[in-house]
């Protein structure tokens, strides 16, 4: 058993966007900054595959307020134009029914608005007025419940906490998502698109609260944008500023426990020790691991995982196929969407029987309708993700189930064969995940939002039992996805 080294202020365990935007935070503060990562890659789930001049982003592929991206680099003081570029997409979404309706979710409110009018019997106006209250609902959280820890009294006096208190009934948290959709459409397509937000963290729209149809107006008013160079570019850009500034990277390093000792009677984070028996000691331990993993898998018997956490049912997983289209040049867009036919089925049995679903929504990704360097010239590289309910019993049986249900969604929706032209498959499914990123059951976003307080059931970026200790990423606040993930690094660091 070595010491790797014993004069490290602050070590950072796995390297997702959340793990790098930490480091470089801490080491912004003149702080010596190590990252441990188990994998040979750095990024977690915004990883990449190649294969024969085909390229995939393997994990989130929807990038939203960039500016939480940009105040990483100015808190560095670096130009982010220096390490990466993106643009704003004119299309956020494509979005296909099996009735043969495409509604092309644009990124200007009014063309969008125009487009449910033409295709749906709703009217632009309701979609407008729907997004505004979106906005309203964005601006009184994103201050309170997003930027700033839920877990101190300080967060609650603010001034941002005051002025949101007589609006609060704005947020809409105590009824559901779906029933806000019903109530404020007449097209069932269009109630479909909207409560498809609530998968955007694992969650069920007819039991998560209406307060998520915020996450419209990040897509439609402050836009979706796309990096030059594919989503993996975020985690590239990030890991070289860290390098630039000088924190430390170990990877093939796994780390099995964080250690603690009593001082004063109390429990204090000290280091860690990886899979090879080295021991690092620091002063600060942050974990960008799955929440649920830290407490069961690195800390010790004594510190206990929070008993309301418990009973809280965890996200939806995925099943994701990466493939190599040879000689395809498809009408498809950048994201695209094949709706179920009965989403309340695809839910119920996503969250409810957590049972084989033979209608599920297919989600297909192709970076090479913009990034052309990702397929060789008439060819594409398709990204087709299905939610599935997180459990790590998928056998190789049902895996194929599952794939041959979702070829034929492709031919039914959009009246296409693909089998044929499939050059080369991978895939990652919920015990992938779980064995490569640490998501407990291959949950992508750890607990679901299902619930008018769900928000406040999230772990927060610090322990209560161990000090010293300190969390980030998407499984504990404010949340998953990109810019929530870089939030909670910058909460983290306030708390620390």
């Amino acid at each position: 058993m070595a010491i790797m080294n014993s004069n490290i202020d602050n070590i950072v365990i796995g390297s997702g966007v959340a793990g790098l935007a930490i480091a470089i935070r801490r080491r912004m503060k003149s702080e010596t900054v190590l990252v441990l990562e188990a994998e040979p890659n750095t990024g977690g789930k915004l990883n990449e595959k190649k294969w024969e001049g085909y390229r995939w982003d393997t994990g989130p592929s929807l990038f939203t307020l960039p500016e939480t991206l940009k105040d990483i680099f100015d808190v560095a003081g670096k130009n982010i134009e220096d390490y990466i570029s993106y643009n704003r997409l004119p299309i956020v979404t494509r979005y296909y029914y099996e009735d043969g309706t495409i509604i092309n979710a644009y990124a200007d409110v009014n063309d969008f608005a125009n487009e449910i009018e033409a295709k749906t019997c709703d009217k632009a106006e309701a979609v407008i007025k729907y997004l505004n209250q979106a906005k309203d609902k964005f601006d009184m959280t994103r201050p309170v419940f997003i930027e700033r820890t839920l877990h101190s009294w300080k967060t609650y006096a603010s001034n941002a906490a005051l002025r949101a208190y007589p609006k609060a009934w704005k947020l809409d948290a105590f009824r559901t998502l779906h029933r806000m959709n019903t109530l404020s459409f007449k097209d069932e397509r269009t109630i479909q698109l909207f409560d498809r937000y609530a998968t955007y963290n694992g969650s069920n729209p007819y039991t998560a609260p209406a307060t998520l149809s915020l996450i419209s107006h990040l897509e439609h008013q402050l836009g979706a944008f796309y990096p030059k160079g594919g989503i993996r570019q975020i985690i590239k850009a990030l890991h070289q500023l860290a390098l630039d500034i000088g924190v430390e990277f170990v990877n093939n390093t796994k780390v099995v426990e964080i250690l603690t000792q009593k001082q004063t009677g109390k429990l204090i984070a000290a280091g860690i020790k990886t899979e090879n028996g080295d021991i690092v000691t620091a002063k600060k331990v942050y974990s960008n691991v799955d929440v649920w993993s830290t407490y069961h898998k690195l800390l010790p018997d004594s510190v206990k995982y929070p008993k309301y956490l418990e009973k809280v049912k965890l996200g939806t997983s995925a099943l994701i196929f990466y493939w190599a289209m040879e000689n395809l040049n498809s009408d498809l867009d950048l994201h695209n969407v094949l709706f179920s036919k009965n989403y309340l089925a695809e839910f119920h049995a996503l969250h409810t029987t957590l049972s084989l679903n033979t209608d599920p929504t297919v989600y297909i990704y192709i970076s090479s309708k913009i990034e052309k360097a990702d397929a060789p010239k008439g060819s594409e590289n398709w990204f087709v993700m299905i939610n599935m309910p997180s459990d790590l019993n998928y056998t190789d049986e049902i895996i194929a189930q599952y794939r041959t249900i979702i070829l034929n969604k492709i031919r039914n929706t959009i009246k296409l064969e693909v089998q044929k032209h499939i050059a080369h498959e991978e895939l990652i499914d919920p015990k992938y995940l779980s064995e490569h990123t640490g998501s407990h059951l291959g949950s992508l976003y750890g607990n679901a939002s299902n619930g008018p307080v769900a928000a406040f059931l999230r772990h927060p970026n610090y322990s209560s039992q161990v000090q010293s200790l300190y969390f980030c990423g998407g499984t504990v606040h404010p949340g998953g996805g990109i810019p929530l993930c870089l939030l909670s690094a910058k909460i983290a660091d306030d708390m620390s």
